[in-house]
């Protein structure tokens, strides 16, 4: 318990923004018992095999993502959905040690918590693919051809959530336009977003 884990090391050595804040956040995570894993490129720390906080960084700010934040309390009113479509993920982000160091605590609460709900077995209600608006540009490209309507219709609901989120992210017409067109042959071949 507690060791560092070499695979995530290049992580925090490579970074060239966050790298004190991401020390700290380490440090934080690996006291606080959790195993410490390279997934998605980024330091995931997981409690008996379950993903429950990542460290990520941004532009403007360094973050910690936890997997199932909808369902933690949020005493302190900290945690931030990065978007109306996130489901289950939450965010706690910073902009310097200072604030880190300050919120330890608190952070520690959370992760004891975030692990708490792993081992009673929570789990996030996720909204129907039914309950997302299919984005106007991905409607008129299967009106335009029936073999996408059909072939979307026979994607499993997590595959269909992804394309549906992934087109819906652009703020133009334009951007969502382009992503449909570059994942109709995928859809009609039966894949997910990002299945080769």
């Amino acid at each position: 318990m507690n060791r560092m884990n070499p695979k995530v090391d290049f992580y925090f050595t490579k970074a060239k923004k966050w790298q004190e804040e991401f020390e700290t956040l380490r440090m934080i995570m690996l006291d606080s018992g959790l195993t410490e894993e390279l997934k998605w490129g980024c330091p995931c720390y997981t409690f008996e095999k379950s993903n429950i906080v990542l460290i990520h960084g941004f532009k403007e700010y360094c973050a910690l993502l936890f997997f199932k934040g909808a369902l933690l309390n949020d005493a302190k009113g900290i945690l931030i959905q990065q978007t109306e479509n996130v489901q289950a993920a939450r965010q706690i982000r910073f902009t310097s040690v200072r604030e880190i160091v300050k919120l330890k605590p608190v952070l520690r609460a959370y992760i004891y918590e975030a692990i708490e709900v792993e081992k009673a077995g929570l789990k996030v209600k996720f909204k129907k693919v039914e309950e997302f608006k299919l984005p106007e540009e991905f409607q008129n490209k299967s009106d335009e051809i029936p073999a996408l309507k059909t072939a979307f219709a026979a994607l499993t609901a997590g595959r269909q959530r992804a394309y549906i989120l992934y087109f819906s992210q652009p703020k133009q017409s334009k951007t969502r336009e382009s992503r449909v067109q570059k994942c109709v042959q995928q859809i009609l071949k039966g894949k997910g977003l990002n299945e080769k």
